[in-house]
């Protein structure tokens, strides 16, 4: 059984729209969503960064290069933890990892994040999040992004009712 969800696939193929779209029928639903996502900025049809978005701030208490300390999960009752993404620049943040493993083994948080494809050097914590036995992973392609997204919800939904 999963408690977890995570999207993987090549960059700009709609993960974090996927995300947004996920994380607006939970809370339209009366989840409690939390979290940050990144929007990717664009310039004559080239990334050329990326704007963070948060969703609900969870936890206000900071520690090194502003990413939560303790769990990301801090506070009571059953909720949906967004992280998009789990990736290369956020991997250089050792409160971040921390917060992140923490967040994985709550028992009162189930998390639906975004982790880059594999392709190159395997990048520890994204390699760890894959192969647990609790994350369900959808992989996001240019020909299942218009049709996946009920299945993510329903998984989803499917998590909050065996958290804690």
């Amino acid at each position: 059984m999963f408690k977890h969800v995570f999207l993987t696939g090549p960059p700009g193929v709609g993960k974090t729209t996927l995300v947004r779209g996920a994380s607006d029928a939970l809370v339209s639903s009366g989840a409690a969503v939390g979290g940050f996502h990144t929007e990717e900025v664009r310039e004559g049809g080239r990334r050329v960064g990326f704007d963070v978005g948060r969703r609900r701030c969870v936890s206000r208490e900071t520690g090194a290069h502003g990413w939560p300390t303790g769990s990301l999960a801090e506070g009571g009752g059953k909720k949906v933890f967004v992280i998009d993404e789990i990736g290369k620049m956020e991997l250089f943040s050792q409160p971040f990892i921390r917060a992140v493993r923490q967040t994985l083994d709550s028992p009162c948080c189930s998390i639906l994040g975004t982790i880059p494809i594999s392709r190159g050097k395997p990048l520890a914590l994204v390699e760890e999040v894959r192969s647990r036995s609790d994350v369900k992973v959808f992989t996001v392609s240019k020909d299942n992004r218009n049709v996946i997204l009920q299945d993510i919800i329903s998984a989803l939904q499917e998590c909050l009712t065996h958290t804690s």
